[in-house]
């Protein structure tokens, strides 16, 4: 076994990677300056939680075989420079679960959204149905223990493919280090300005992914994307491509179901056009894996959710609040639009929160017009704590009221506004959407 040491340990993928690296008997060590939950419940539990926090030299060694670096860290990071100076070997966790799955089938599931719900459902699938994979999925999932999995007996590897950074020693995007076999994309929508500073610069990121993959392998994406659409048809010498569409549904008495081609219905706990997409994409990836129909749809009824994909908060009569991770234009639209086809009847209040770089920088947040034109009742939220901590000018409440394109958008910048806000709120036939990659300042939402 190894000895593994992980810089900035706190991460999603890296906290979870830790873990599971921990379970299968190898010794690990790691170091973070800064630790949020529910990564630091996970870790404490596990006896990794970094004592004390912050970056020390000392805890690097020539005794250390390998070195997994995490986005949070910098390339002045004392424990990077000494890893380095020591020529150890350093990767990204995404190299790194490339090299612990190079010999089975790897499948990536990409896109500006919905990613994380498709891997999510993948993943449900191929558990349901007996099948041994290896995953990483950027969401907790319900009767899994952690977010991250290798193991020894799989063939199959499912990965949620970010176009994020993969390191700070390494700008390539991490879904580029996983050279699938099997891809899908679920379409392309503008983020992360601060590394892809136009549209055009973050459209390349995907084409890339395409041009990477070996002749014969398979591509599957959605159709309804005119820029995802011309990429893919470029690939057609090369590639078997599987486009998709959304998958046929109705509502009935708030309850969703997926209509089959035999004309069966079944219900599904997941609603929302976004969401039948991405049904209808991981069908596609579970039959080329060799299952049927049948079996998706069998399996795909039991199918939980993810946390903080339109989680229920808390329901009662004629009530419910959802959290959902929307925060990028394209999502919050699908999102609400989702909330609003589910219940037509009922006063939807929005509520977005501001938190990313991309969400609060001055030319992307134009970006925003009309995205919460659905709601009866819109809020856009954001701290002055956050704009400082990423150095961003302060944003006046009417230049955003502007770019939202909505004149009676609420706009709040203090947390105890925001508690006023959400005590307040008539309950009586009513929805509250919150919406953020964040976490409302820590406020107790339910």
């Amino acid at each position: 076994m190894s000895r593994i040491h992980f810089i900035a340990i706190g991460g999603a993928a890296m906290h979870n990677l830790a873990i599971e690296l921990k379970n299968k008997g190898h010794q690990i060590t790691g170091s973070d300056d800064e630790i949020f939950e529910p990564s630091r419940t996970y870790l404490e539990k596990q006896g990794l939680l970094p004592q004390p926090f912050g970056w020390y030299d000392s805890r690097i060694s020539k005794e250390l075989d390998v070195v997994i670096l995490g986005m949070h860290a910098t390339t002045d990071n004392p424990e990077l420079l000494k890893a380095q100076n020591l020529g150890l070997k350093i990767y990204s966790y995404p190299e790194y679960l490339f090299e612990q799955t190079k010999s089975k089938k790897r499948v990536v599931i990409a896109g500006s959204h919905g990613k994380t719900t498709i891997t999510a459902l993948v993943v449900h699938v191929l558990h349901n149905q007996g099948v041994e994979i290896d995953f990483m999925v950027g969401s907790r999932l319900e009767g899994f223990d952690n977010m991250v999995s290798l193991n020894d007996k799989a063939e199959i590897a499912v990965f949620e493919g970010d176009e994020y950074l993969s390191s700070p020693i390494d700008t390539r995007p991490k879904f580029l280090h996983y050279k699938p076999e099997i891809a899908l994309i679920s379409g392309i929508a503008w983020d992360h300005i601060n590394v892809f500073p136009t549209y055009p610069e973050y459209v390349e990121q995907f084409r890339k992914l395409v041009e990477q993959m070996k002749p014969g392998s398979h591509l599957v994406y959605y159709r309804g994307d005119e820029v995802l659409d011309r990429i893919a048809r470029s690939a057609a010498a090369r590639l078997q491509l599987h486009p998709y569409a959304e998958h046929n549904s109705k509502i009935s008495d708030d309850t969703t179901y997926l209509i089959t081609p035999e004309k069966e219905e079944l219900p599904v706990k997941l609603f929302g056009a976004h969401n039948m997409q991405n049904i209808n994409g991981a069908k596609s990836i579970c039959n080329i894996l060799g299952l049927t129909d049948r079996q998706f749809y069998n399996a795909v009824k039991t199918f939980p959710g993810t946390s903080k994909r339109l989680q229920v908060l808390s329901e009662k009569e004629s009530y419910i609040s959802f959290l959902d991770f929307a925060h990028s234009p394209s999502k919050v639209k699908a999102t609400l639009q989702a909330v609003r086809d589910k219940y037509p009847d009922r006063k939807i209040h929005a509520v977005l929160e501001l938190h990313t770089f991309s969400s609060l920088n001055r030319d992307f947040i134009p970006q925003y017009s009309g995205a919460l034109d659905r709601a009866d009742e819109a809020v856009v939220y954001y701290e002055k704590s956050v704009l400082e901590h990423k150095k961003l000018p302060m944003l006046s409440g009417s230049f955003v009221t502007g770019c939202f394109g909505r004149k009676d958008l609420i706009i709040l910048n203090q947390k105890k506004d925001l508690e006023f806000y959400l005590g307040n709120i008539e309950k009586r036939n009513a929805v509250l959407l919150l919406m953020s990659s964040g976490n409302f300042s820590g406020i107790k939402l339910y």
